[in-house]
């Protein structure tokens, strides 16, 4: 049996917290190995417990989940990070997926539901409500398009179909036998090729014109 999906909870609600855990700990494939109450303890334990896959609530005192976020993408964390909101306006959740979460789900949601968004987050899945997707690829074709996937190199267009499966730099690095350092280069280039602002926009770029493997 292959080992549980480590999941870290990261909100300043005990109760929502508490709630979580409840929904999380009748799973078989899920193990709940911590918790934290704002964004500076959920980094600093993110770091500790190495968990696969964060649930972060976006607005909590001191260091929100946007500012969290990209702390561990300066970290080169590994952890997926699944949004958990009450808020649905697209100005709040579209900086939390461009600071490098793997998607969002609101706290009512069902708990079914939610498990299936922790496998799918650790299986590398991007999950995106329809309009927040639909936002994201109209900042971008405003000022990218397919055209452009023709400045890439090869191994450009290899590493960006990789970004698109959810791989991180690390696993790219190992996929494609490089150092994190040249994979780091390459993803800098990517990038400025396509005027893109971050990973997201990539995968979805990738997507979108039929470079994701």
């Amino acid at each position: 049996m292959a080992d549980p999906i480590k999941v870290l909870l990261v909100d300043d609600h005990q109760v929502v917290r508490r709630g979580l855990r409840t929904f999380l700990e009748v799973q078989d494939d899920i193990e709940v190995v911590g918790e934290a109450a704002d964004g500076a303890e959920g980094v600093d334990r993110a770091q500790e417990l190495r968990p696969d896959v964060i649930l972060m609530d976006v607005k909590m005192p001191g260091m929100d989940g946007v500012d969290a976020l990209r702390r561990l993408r300066e970290l080169d964390n590994d952890a997926r990070v699944l949004v958990v909101t009450s808020f649905t306006e697209q100005r709040t959740v579209v900086p939390a997926l461009r600071a490098g979460a793997a998607g969002y789900v609101y706290k009512d949601v069902d708990p079914d539901a939610l498990a299936g968004a922790i496998r799918s987050v650790h299986a590398g899945h991007i999950l995106l409500q329809p309009e927040v997707a639909g936002a994201l690829l109209s900042q971008e074709e405003s000022n990218s398009g397919p055209g452009r996937a023709g400045s890439l190199t090869e191994r450009e267009r290899e590493v960006l179909g990789l970004i698109a499966d959810g791989r991180s730099n690390r696993e790219i690095a190992r996929a494609l036998v490089l150092s994190e350092k040249t994979v780091k280069t390459h993803v800098s280039n990517i990038l400025m090729k396509l005027d893109l602002a971050d990973r997201t926009q990539a995968a979805l770029w990738a997507v979108r014109h039929g470079v994701a493997g």
